[in-house]
């Protein structure tokens, strides 16, 4: 999608501080870090959320998972994280390409956001 912020990311066209990626995938820091440890996953592929979801894509999905579970060990998230996808508007979804934060490096509250 040529106007989407991530997918020009993933294709090299803006930096990132890239900490994971290969051929399906890329993991970089956020921005603004919400936690010590605060990392985006993303498909490649423009998926522009999680209601956009399908059996021929839901693969990406497990591959970002076993990403996520590889990087807790690299980044030291032995003790835990946190994974969270915003979903439209409501959801509060301001990138409209599918991405999970990867949170940790403290110990999480609940709830995430308070109203």
């Amino acid at each position: 999608m040529a106007d989407c912020i991530f997918c020009k990311i993933a294709a090299g066209e803006i930096p990132s501080t890239k900490v994971y990626e290969d051929e399906t995938v890329l993991a970089f820091r956020d921005l603004d870090p919400q936690a010590p440890t605060h990392v985006l996953i993303i498909p490649k592929e423009h998926i522009a959320s999680a209601a956009d979801i399908t059996p021929e894509n839901s693969a990406v999905v497990a591959h970002i998972f076993e990403v996520a579970a590889k990087l807790s060990v690299e980044l030291g998230l032995e003790k835990g994280f946190r994974i969270v996808n915003n979903c439209g508007e409501d959801g509060m979804q301001s990138v409209q390409h599918l991405h999970f934060h990867m949170l940790g490096g403290k110990k999480m509250g609940w709830p995430p956001y308070a109203e």
